[in-house]
């Protein structure tokens, strides 16, 4: 019996992969386009909606970053109307383990999957830098160091008190010194599903020991299943049942007649995401200087990177890149070697479309990755928003339900029944 696939639809937040100058889409922030894009996902039987958390709007060079969407709704208010208007979709939302407390993110999330009739996923994510602290009513921010070690105790700490059943709990630990009574009875899935984000050595490790699924960027066959081996015998190592951890890469896909017909779909797609000024944007993050009097259509400045880390031309996002001057050399030889202009380039090394033809041939790669042990699912992060899963759900579900893969009615009364995990204990 081949394996079923796991489908999520992501609804966009800082990315270059969604064409707001598209005249087919709408708002970032009315709730017309999340009702679109969670209605459109239900009805091609997806596991779950997956919203990102906007903690402050990034800047690069002193500015709101270009990049960014404009006005970003709270996480949990979104994915409680929507609970309104859908009825067997997951709602998972991100939410930061650095700037939340237990108590305050464990009630809501209680209250969510309650509302919900146990549909809650949350999003484990940390974050670095005093950027987004200055938000917040304490400032500043964790060493990073500490920023997994708080999520782990987090986590913990959350679990305790959904355990409590609305009863009293104390928590003594590294992080946390907290105690009463949690008021929320249990919910439906004694636990809301936890996802995890996050590649680093602490990433891996904590979503081998406390996530019931983690998002990841492998994407490349051979790279996506060596990640998951990776951490699946992590999960392994902490005494937990591998396919108790479902491994769910973030993708794009871009579907035509034919696939020279999709490529050359994906082509004008991919200019359309990476505009000459983008180009300039995304080649700042790098080089960590201004570079808006340089020609996109132009050759890579001769000047090489900034180092200062402590003072980033991009307010929001570290660490993007560790070794600036060795990923520079790598663009430059590319660079020359392909004859590529700055937004070519950028084009090359930020490529985002990961599955690209005809319906059938999207619904085979899909499936081969399933199959063949690259991962359990994928997150689905279309071009378009919020129409941009619509030609997905009506060509390509339809195929993945021929082959067996993807169900055609729910049967699960909650989102660890869909995705086939153990209900919270």
């Amino acid at each position: 019996m081949p394996k079923q696939i796991i489908l999520a639809a992501h609804f966009p937040g800082v990315n270059n992969t969604t064409v707001w100058s598209d005249s087919r889409s709408g708002s970032q922030i009315e709730f017309d386009s999340f009702e679109h894009l969670a209605r459109t996902a239900e009805r091609g039987r997806f596991d779950f909606f997956f919203l990102a958390e906007g903690l402050r709007l990034r800047e690069q060079r002193g500015l709101i970053h270009d990049l960014d969407v404009v006005g970003r709704p709270d996480t949990l208010t979104v994915l409680a109307a929507l609970a309104a208007v859908t009825t067997h979709l997951g709602l998972a939302g991100t939410l930061n383990a650095t700037y939340h407390e237990p108590y305050e993110l464990a009630r809501q999330l209680a209250t969510l999957d309650h509302l919900s009739g146990g549909r809650a996923a949350w999003n484990v994510v940390t974050s670095p830098g005093a950027f987004f602290g200055e938000n917040f009513r304490r400032g500043g921010f964790l060493d990073h160091a500490d920023r997994y070690v708080r999520a782990a105790e987090f986590i913990e700490a959350a679990r305790t008190l959904w355990d409590s059943d609305g009863g009293d709990f104390s928590i003594t630990s590294s992080q946390f010194g907290i105690a009463g009574r949690f008021g929320v009875p249990r919910s439906p899935q004694g636990h809301p599903v936890v996802l995890q984000a996050g590649d680093s050595e602490g990433g891996r490790e904590l979503a081998a020991r406390h996530a019931d699924a983690i998002f990841s960027r492998h994407h490349q066959l051979e790279d996506a299943r060596v990640f998951y081996r990776d951490v699946k015998q992590r999960v392994i190592r902490h005494g937990r049942d591998p396919d108790s951890l479902k491994i769910i890469p973030g993708v794009s896909y871009v579907l035509g007649d034919s696939d020279a017909d999709a490529q050359e779909k994906a082509h004008h797609i991919r200019r359309q995401q990476v505009s000459p000024q983008t180009a300039i944007l995304l080649l700042e993050q790098l080089w960590n200087r201004d570079l808006s009097g340089y020609d996109a259509d132009g050759p890579l400045p001769e000047i090489d990177p900034r180092l200062d880390e402590d003072d980033t031309i991009i307010k929001g996002r570290a660490g993007m890149y560790p070794d600036r001057l060795a990923t520079a050399a790598e663009w430059r030889a590319l660079a020359e070697a392909k004859k590529l202009s700055i937004r070519d380039l950028i084009i090359e090394v930020t490529g985002r479309q990961n599955f690209i033809g005809t319906p059938a041939r999207v619904a085979e790669q899909l499936d081969e990755y399933v199959q063949t042990g690259a991962c359990d699912g994928f997150i689905l992060v279309p071009h378009l928003t919020p129409a941009g899963l619509d030609d997905f759900v009506d060509q390509v579900v339809p195929l993945l339900q021929e082959r067996g893969v993807v169900r055609t009615e729910y049967s699960g009364g909650t989102l660890r029944d869909n995705l086939g995990l153990a209900k919270g204990r």
